[in-house]
């Protein structure tokens, strides 16, 4: 990259003037309000038998901000959703931007323990509640000092609960204005979302997105996937993850339709693909080997369809699945703090005349950076040069750009950490190939990636430590065909203690969010260096292949 120009020197062309009519806060704000004003009748969002178009949309949105505002709610307050993907889910992602406040999507798989530190840690002022989790989501009030205005979110499609608010989702927005004068954010450096990590030690951090990159970062997935206008999405990725990956605000951009949907079912998918003719999706490993698995007979009739895949690379079986029933399969890669994807391997026309398993090889590569993010390379971290492009040697994956947090809520340490040389390190290790393409080869973290979701292995570690007959464990990701990653554990009791592995996956359930237990558990001494650290790259290598002889082991 060439050194910037002196900023010190003064020529003509800055005594220009920057004004509004020359210069507006990027946010995807602007993305709702023009495809409302565009295509105001188009459909903007399905859901069961319910319709909205984008002009309703838009009105719905300016009513959720106008009652908000009404509520007491302003620029810096959190609010929060406890949701699946429901209407309200995309409408939640523009109204509370419109008055400034931030938004923080909730994960709906997490135990009430975590959610409490959660909306504490963020001040929640609004917490939005689907009736399917107003169980848990009373257990974590219930942990607060203060407990937060509460508002159930009633859907057709889902269970029944109890009531937990304060009121109800559409009597909130009767509350409010259609007309409301929302404004954009004076700065686009201002917050639009909160988004908190696993937590890889300690408690989970809260990762902090501004206007300009999920502006940013909403176009740069509609350009590196080619995505046109008026596109047909299908939500079987979390809205609560990364922001739905910026989509929701891609959608809006492109003045495409979502189809929401509540729960991955591959019955579901595979109707709603076909009745609304859906384009796109998104998901982890697991929800395209889902569909590749499912009855033939489901796969009937379907078109041409575009799909992501990030975590895990994809393996040749699922990229064969894919081609079989005519998806295009796309690999990214991203983190909570670059807003979800933000690198893409992009394919070159080449490839196409190669065998499976290289072109597998060569799609399960982490590639480069979006367009719009600057860049991503590895980097030597002690030394912050660029590794050689020799696919061996190994360094730290970095990003740097306007897809790039602005930093961790309340922890300047982690912040400035994590950000330090002017880099984003992502703490996973790779190597450069000759072709410039980076390849992910460790996970300095130790984070599991199982379904698409972030675990920590010190998480999971912490908790068995807590079983009396425990003396040391240490838990590392184990290739799973259905989840890409599980946690597997390898487990060392104390002298004259018994426990047995089912007592320990037992234990673990009972204290972790269900996707977090380990699926194995291997009992047995644990390798250690002269100076007793475990040697967690000789436990993946066991977990890759056949258990010591001896050890025992249990699936759950």
């Amino acid at each position: 990259m060439p050194p910037p120009s002196d900023p010190a020197m003064t020529t003509a062309y800055d005594a220009l003037p920057k004004t509004p009519a020359n210069h507006t806060p990027l946010s995807p704000l602007s993305y709702l309000a023009r495809t409302a004003r565009t295509y105001p009748q188009r459909v903007a969002v399905i859901h069961g038998a319910r319709r909205f178009t984008w002009a309703e949309v838009y009105a719905r949105a300016r009513r959720l901000a106008s009652a908000l505002r009404g509520r007491g709610i302003h620029r810096g307050d959190t609010v929060a959703t406890l949701l699946p993907n429901v209407p309200a889910m995309i409408e939640l992602h523009f109204g509370p931007a419109m008055i400034g406040a931030v938004l923080n999507t909730l994960n709906t798989r997490l135990d009430a323990e975590t959610l409490a530190f959660m909306l504490g840690h963020a001040e929640a002022k609004v917490l939005f509640v689907d009736r399917e989790l107003a169980v848990t989501a009373e257990k974590a009030l219930g942990m607060l000092e203060k407990r937060p205005l509460v508002i159930d979110v009633d859907d057709a499609l889902g269970p029944e609960g109890p009531p937990l608010g304060d009121i109800a989702y559409e009597a909130l927005l009767d509350e409010g204005d259609p007309a409301f004068a929302w404004s954009l954010p004076g700065d686009e450096w201002d917050a639009i979302s909160l988004n908190y990590t696993s937590g890889t030690t300690g408690n989970p951090k809260g990762v902090v997105y501004h206007h300009r990159g999920a502006a940013l970062n909403a176009v740069g997935n509609a350009l590196e996937w080619g995505m046109p206008r008026h596109a047909v999405y299908l939500w079987t990725l979390p809205m609560f993850h990364c922001n739905g990956w910026c989509f929701v605000w891609t959608v809006a951009a492109v003045a495409g339709t979502h189809v929401c949907l509540r729960k991955v079912d591959p019955g579901a998918i595979f109707a709603l693909m076909r009745e609304h003719r859906v384009t796109h999706y998104c998901g982890a490993p697991i929800v395209h080997a889902t569909l590749i698995h499912a009855p033939e007979a489901m796969k009937e009739g379907l078109g041409k369809v575009a799909c992501l895949v990030a975590g895990a690379a994809p393996p040749p079986s699922v990229i064969e699945g894919m081609e079989r029933m005519g998806f295009e399969l796309t690999h990214v890669y991203g983190l909570t703090e670059t807003y979800g994807p933000a690198a893409v391997c992009a394919k070159q026309a080449e490839w196409s005349e190669l065998g499976l398993e290289e072109r597998a090889r060569m799609n399960g590569r982490q590639g480069g950076s979006y367009l719009l993010q600057e860049e991503m390379t590895v980097l030597d971290p002690e030394t912050m040069k660029p590794v050689p492009a020799d696919g061996e040697t190994l360094g730290e994956l970095m990003f740097r750009g306007n897809i790039t947090m602005k930093g961790y809520l309340k922890n300047e340490a982690a912040t400035e950490e994590a950000l330090r040389g002017g880099w984003f390190h992502t703490g996973d290790l790779g190597v450069v190939e000759p072709d410039g393409y980076v390849k992910i080869k460790d996970r300095s973290k130790d984070v599991i990636i199982s379904g698409g979701e972030n675990i920590s292995s010190l998480e999971v570690e912490d908790v068995l430590h807590r079983h009396p007959a425990v003396l040391a464990a240490a838990v590392v990701a184990k290739a799973d065909e259905k989840w890409g990653e599980t946690p597997c554990a390898f487990v060392e009791l104390k002298a004259g203690a018994s426990a047995t592995e089912e007592e320990l996956l037992a234990f673990c359930k009972e204290r972790l969010a269900r996707f977090k237990a380990p699926k194995q558990v291997v009992l047995g001494p644990l390798p250690r260096t002269s100076t007793g650290k475990v040697q967690k790259f000789v436990l993946r290598e066991r977990a890759k292949g056949e258990l010591a002889p001896g050890s025992r082991r249990v699936s759950s």
